[in-house]
């Protein structure tokens, strides 16, 4: 039985319509809050079973810090499509840059990354977002995140 959807909430399939990422490079597993025009909340399972984990590092796995940023961006692609949904179908969201990339502490297989996202800016087509991603309520990225529709 599925479950009754709730108001800024997604779930893979759901992200899966909007995003064109596909495995292995979906890093987004979850929508759990989002207001289209500010905000968004998404969760990414860290498993072990990711490919880069066989080479990064294979006795201390690390998650690359880019693929955080990867999956911080891809939250807020699912924002910036809620937020022009005009957009839907017809345009791709490309991450058009990246500013103050700041990475805290290490993520490790079994953390649950929290991203959180809000819209700063939208000029025509083009988005900038403050992104921060928590471990355990523990600050581990931040980023000010930049996209565009083309």
């Amino acid at each position: 039985m599925i479950a009754e959807k709730l108001p800024g909430k997604l779930d893979i399939y759901e992200i899966l319509k909007l995003l064109p990422h596909r495995y292995p490079f979906v890093m987004v597993d979850k929508i759990t809050e989002m207001i289209p025009d500010q905000k968004i909340v998404g969760i990414k399972n860290v498993t072990i079973n990711e490919p880069y984990f066989q080479g990064h590092f294979p006795e201390l796995p690390v998650m690359p810090g880019v693929m955080i940023l990867e999956g911080m961006a891809q939250v807020g692609g699912v924002l910036g499509y809620h937020t022009l949904p005009e957009m839907i179908g017809k345009k791709l969201l490309y991450f058009a840059g990246i500013d103050n990339a700041r990475f805290r502490k290490p993520v490790i297989p079994g953390d649950q990354l929290v991203f959180e996202l809000n819209l700063l800016k939208v000029k025509r087509n083009i988005m900038v977002m403050d992104g921060k991603a928590h471990v355990d309520g523990q600050l581990v990225t931040q980023a000010e995140l930049m996209a565009s529709f083309g």
